[in-house]
């Protein structure tokens, strides 16, 4: 007789396997909506964001500030089709997104601006003016004595 090692895993590692073959096709055919690769960096005048739509119009894009929150939006359409043959793999996202970045204080949301070249969005969002440090004058107060001095 053969020992064989028990594995607790192996009844949920089962189920798994199920689930999946019984849902993955139904799952893989819904339209799936996907999230553009985002760099956000800041410099010196202008916190920037750099988002990749390749295969975008820019007619599709939209970008909206609300509430200090700068939202891109928009939709890649699959229009790409082939008269003889077929696909074999199609890994490209196609579909509708939003993306939302909180802007940290001190920006100038009204001068916002946005280029499209090369299939990358590069949005540009001005800092405010810092302050200029201000002296403020401290003026002393009249003690008591010579305020009750004033008063006769």
């Amino acid at each position: 007789m053969a020992i064989i090692r028990w594995d607790p895993f192996q009844g949920m590692t089962q189920i798994q396997n199920r689930f999946d073959r019984t849902w993955g096709s139904v799952l893989a055919d819904r339209e799936e909506s996907w999230l553009p690769a985002v760099d956000v960096y800041d410099t010196k005048d202008a916190v920037v964001l750099k988002a990749e739509l390749s295969g975008m119009d820019p007619d599709d894009i939209q970008i909206e500030v609300e509430d200090n929150v700068l939202t891109i939006k928009g939709e890649r359409k699959f229009e790409e089709k082939i008269d003889e043959g077929r696909y074999y793999s199609v890994e490209r996202r196609f579909g509708s997104f939003e993306r939302s970045l909180a802007l940290p204080q001190g920006v100038r949301s009204d001068d916002i601006h946005a280029d499209y070249e090369d299939g990358v969005l590069a949005v540009r969002v001005p800092k405010a003016e810092e302050e200029k440090p201000r002296k403020i004058e401290v003026k002393a107060a009249k003690t008591t004595v010579e305020a009750k001095k004033a008063e006769k």
